[in-house]
């Protein structure tokens, strides 16, 4: 039936599949599961480079803030991205993301409240701990991009023996120059007692914020012991990354991630690059005047908490996405024109040609957009809307002439 080449063909088929095959992968992945060596870890850190490696100065020709590409394509042709080499190229610790049910800009009931919202690549929201509750000293073990914020998120590590498992690992919000190794620490719930010898934190004396004046100071040798304590104070607990209440924080200092509330998390100035600074603190002891990123000044107690510096990857407002596709990723749809729509969709819709018909310039909701103030709150607007705001931010000439 078979010829003499077939025949032969066939046996050596035979043969091969009687004899057992050599899978070294799979011998080896037994070998290892078998023996134990293999231990859990929640994160992994990068092998640092070695000491001979030569670091880089001020003085070398590659400190390039951008990478750029060559202009292949139109889509890479405008591409910038800041150089970030200190970012974990790896994956998150799975036990603190979530999985992000994205709607499309919808509300419960179905309805679009934030236009142009949809599509974009699947991800994980990292549960960031903005409240920093846990006290003691904190490692800092990587920092790592958040797909779901501009700034970086720093994955750090307690040193408290008592806790064990995912409590000792947290998320927290990094600020400019953190990198992997460095220390941070929450006073949230005041100064500890004995951290520093002289010194007593205690709330009644808030007016004072624990300042020594320069009569008080030459009149007794106490007002020198405790100015003296509260140097020391200050130079182990302001440090950037640390946690403080505004009380303890001395004027001028840069701050981000304030609360509104004692009890609170961080809310305002959480975006890439974003500051706040201590403006002064009120002889009432109550509160602390700050002044925003946008020039506005306003009123917060001085128990509320701030971290001390400046949110890292400042230079993520100078990025450059290169096409329209990139945008897509991002989960925002294509930005229509009014100009372009029909009348019953904008206000600026209808009419032949490019032409919105001599109208004032308005919303989709009829808002008036250019010259009109639109704003309530402050203390330009209605009675007692908003009594913490000491000094709106700056707006049309005030802005242009560059006062704050």
């Amino acid at each position: 039936m078979f010829g003499l080449r077939g025949s032969s063909s066939l046996l050596r088929c035979v043969q091969s599949l009687s004899q057992p095959t050599q899978r070294p992968c799979y011998n080896l992945l037994r070998s290892s599961l078998h023996s134990n060596t293999i231990t859990r870890t929640y994160a992994t850190q990068l092998t640092p480079p070695p000491t001979s490696a030569p670091s880089a100065t001020s003085l070398d020709a590659s400190t390039t803030l951008f990478k750029t590409y060559k202009p292949v394509s139109p889509g890479v042709r405008h591409l910038r991205r800041p150089i970030n080499n200190h970012i974990y190229p790896g994956r998150p610790l799975r036990l603190l993301t979530a999985p992000l049910r994205k709607k499309g800009g919808r509300n419960a009931h179905g309805r679009i409240t934030v236009r142009f919202r949809g599509g974009g690549h699947k991800q994980r929201i990292r549960v960031v701990d903005f409240m920093r509750k846990a006290p003691g000293i904190c490692d800092v073990v990587r920092i790592e991009y958040d797909p779901g914020r501009s700034a970086h998120i720093a994955l750090v590590k307690n040193r408290n023996p008592e806790l064990d498992g995912l409590k000792k690992w947290s998320y927290i919000l990094a600020c400019e120059g953190m990198r992997a190794g460095d220390v941070v620490e929450s006073f949230r719930s005041g100064i500890p007692e004995g951290f520093v010898p002289g010194y007593v934190d205690s709330r009644d004396k808030r007016n004072s914020t624990g300042e020594a004046t320069e009569a008080q100071a030459q009149s007794s040798t106490e007002s020198s012991s405790a100015a003296l304590a509260l140097g020391i104070l200050r130079a182990k607990t302001v440090k950037p990354g640390n946690v403080l209440p505004l009380r303890l924080i001395p004027t001028g200092t840069v701050i981000h991630c304030v609360s509104l509330k004692p009890d609170g998390k961080g809310l305002l100035v959480r975006s890439a690059g974003s500051f706040a600074q201590i403006v002064t603190h009120e002889e009432s002891g109550r509160y602390s005047l700050v002044r925003l990123q946008s020039g506005e000044v306003r009123k917060i107690l001085q128990d509320c908490c701030a971290i001390v510096g400046k949110v890292s990857n400042p230079l993520w407002k100078s990025r450059k996405l290169g096409k329209a596709g990139r945008n897509r990723w991002l989960g925002w749809r294509p930005r229509v024109r009014g100009v372009a729509m029909n009348a019953k969709d904008h206000p600026h819709g209808g009419g032949r040609g490019k032409s919105k018909s001599n109208k004032h310039p308005v919303s989709i909701w009829g808002w008036p957009t250019k010259g009109k103030r639109t704003r309530k709150p402050g203390p330009k607007g209605p009675k007692n809307s908003n009594k913490m705001v000491v000094r709106e931010r700056p707006r049309g000439k005030e802005k242009r002439m560059g006062t704050a």
